[in-house]
């Protein structure tokens, strides 16, 4: 063994042997350490703090053939019917992949007005109005329609279906 290193080997394995000390307790009157606060289950307004939404979106342009431009009338057909697929039972997720104009995968994790965002979650405000007042409307497993508004919902309609 080097017997340069042989110092630095023995001051190595006696501070591990030593005791360590016990830590101080905080002095009289500080503060408890803050603890996470838990995010409340229900925003200001009553509805829920934070939801996620699966939706399948019938645009005003039809992604599945080539961006051609549809009619409101013909937004509104294919809207309902897919809303009546989806009420009857339809497997959702087959109907996001078939037919949704949405370039995502179409599922949507949403914070409430006020409440602060977590991991992967976008804020209420930052999704078109009518995503956010019908999805924090629902309640899990329901499904329902936002028709397309030129401020409100902009990019056509919205087949949602809540999922947490």
């Amino acid at each position: 063994m080097n017997l340069r290193i042989a110092p630095v080997i023995l001051a190595l394995a006696l501070a591990a042997c030593e005791k360590k000390a016990e830590p101080k307790p905080p002095p009289a009157g500080a503060a408890p350490p803050a603890a996470a606060t838990p995010r409340p289950e229900k925003a200001a307004n009553g509805e829920p703090a934070a939801i996620t939404v699966k939706h399948v979106l019938v645009g005003t342009q039809n992604r599945k053939k080539g961006n051609e431009a549809r009619t409101p009338e013909q937004m509104e057909r294919e809207a309902l019917d897919i809303l009546g697929r989806a009420r009857a039972g339809e497997d959702f997720n087959a109907l996001i992949r078939a037919l949704s104009d949405d370039p995502g995968e179409g599922t949507y994790s949403m914070a409430n007005t006020g409440i602060a965002k977590q991991g992967g979650e976008y804020e209420r405000s930052g999704m078109v109005a009518a995503f956010g007042d019908v999805g924090f409307r629902l309640i899990v497993g329901e499904i329902g329609i936002a028709p397309h508004d030129a401020v409100k919902s902009p990019f056509g309609w919205h087949i949602i279906k809540r999922v947490k």
